[in-house]
């Protein structure tokens, strides 16, 4: 009996979400009909498309979100789309019986509701915490927002049946402020899909003729910390007068504009080149010609308990990663990591200066964090977790009734034999 999954995410497009992306290609390779409802963005504007055997249904977004009036607006609108077009998948695309939605944000839970009333099974994928994401972009943590989204978000835990997230942090917190059970909350780690990845020679090209060149891979938001990156180049190169260091910095995202122009205000051209997004094959390449990877997100609430992909990737190319002392970059890195005071940008840049010139401890930490991915991290380590949460989807899929034929060709338990569209 084939089994049919939704999967909706409004964060980023898809396939270029990464973590959505190995879960589809995950659930295809297990034998689940997947399609996925996401936005457009540039190089993804194709309304639908089939990647991989996956049905990609993507809608426009015409609001820019700028404040908090313009991510109402967004959010208003994305529900909509998203709405209409998981209408489209039941009725004229594959069906599905288990609906995947992804935060931020926690919108969508009258969705789930609707869809539970026609015998779907609800699995809320916890990528990110809202609520502290929030307080750290606009600062404080009072204030409606901030209410609005903490009912979201309770009530997003309360329409799911069960939980994918990605740590154990996140997972203390679908218990504690969720009320959800442990055994219903599966921890599904990002880690990177190591098939995927490329190890190439150095190319001297990318450190514009420097002896060193250390990275910062990832899409750059206003929380991400990239200026305190780029503050401690400014560290490095200015006040310490070191003349070997160029920092790439490889990546798009909404507040990445400002901080190129940022580093150009401080002098910085020679010193910093900003990619833009790059494709899969350039940012191997990238991060093969590395030394150092930087994590310079400052620690706050939604920080210190954050999986930070970029992380793990840093560690598949044997980079030791410099990065503030945040609780799980220490779950993720361990001894692969140098951790600077949190927030101290001249402790940062002392941590990079000080690891470069130390060619024994780099080599020493970049062998742990090849056999910790290895070993660990990898997607393939997660993906028996996520196959495990859909078995429990398929045992409550058996315990549902028939779904209705009017809202879309479900297969349930009672209805095997009946065809697939």
């Amino acid at each position: 009996m084939t089994r049919r999954v939704l999967i909706v995410v409004q964060n980023l497009p898809v396939p270029f979400d990464r973590r959505v992306w190995l879960e589809a290609t995950t659930l295809t390779a297990a034998g689940w009909q997947v399609s996925v409802i996401s936005p457009k963005a540039r190089g993804y504007e194709t309304g639908h498309e089939v990647i991989e055997d996956i049905h990609v249904y993507r809608y426009g977004v015409p609001v820019d979100a700028q404040g908090r009036l313009g991510f109402v607006a967004e959010f208003v609108w994305c529900f909509l789309a998203t709405s209409l077009l998981s209408l489209r998948v039941a009725l004229w695309g594959r069906g599905f019986d288990v609906l995947h939605i992804c935060n931020p944000p926690e919108t969508y839970f009258p969705l789930a509701w609707f869809w539970r009333l026609f015998g779907k099974v609800f699995i809320f994928d916890h990528h990110d915490l809202s609520p502290e994401m929030y307080a750290v972009k606009f600062g404080g943590g009072g204030g409606w927002t901030m209410r609005a989204l903490r009912t979201m978000e309770r009530l997003t835990f309360q329409a799911a049946q069960l939980v994918i997230t990605t740590n154990q942090s996140h997972k203390e917190i679908a218990v504690g402020r969720g009320g959800k059970r442990a055994e219903d909350v599966y921890i599904v780690r990002s880690g990177p899909d190591t098939a995927r990845f490329s190890r190439y020679p150095r190319t001297a090209a990318f450190s514009r003729g420097k002896p060193f060149l250390i990275a910062y891979l990832g899409e750059i938001c206003k929380q991400d910390g990239v200026d305190h990156l780029v503050r401690a180049m400014r560290i490095l190169s200015r006040q310490v007068g070191r003349g070997d260091v160029h920092c790439i910095f490889i990546g798009g995202g909404p507040h990445q504009p400002a901080i190129a122009a940022y580093a150009r205000s401080l002098g910085l051209d020679d010193v910093t080149t900003f990619t833009g997004r790059v494709s899969d094959d350039d940012l191997c390449r990238i991060l093969s010609s590395a030394d150092l990877g930087i994590d310079p997100d400052p620690k706050n609430d939604w920080s210190d308990k954050s999986t930070m992909n970029k992380v793990m990737e840093y560690m598949y190319f044997g980079l030791p990663v410099v990065a503030y002392d945040l609780k799980e970059t220490r779950v993720s890195a361990g001894e692969a990591g140098l951790y600077a005071t949190p927030n101290d940008e001249e402790a940062l840049a002392i941590a990079i200066g000080g690891l470069l010139d130390d060619p024994v401890a780099r080599h020493r930490m970049g062998k742990i964090a090849e056999r910790r991915v290895q070993e660990t991290l990898a997607w393939r380590h997660s993906a028996p977790i996520l196959l495990e949460a859909y078995e429990r989807a398929e045992a409550l899929l058996q315990r549902q009734e028939p779904t209705p034929k009017s809202l879309g060709p479900a297969v349930t338990h009672s209805d095997k034999g009946a065809p697939q569209p």
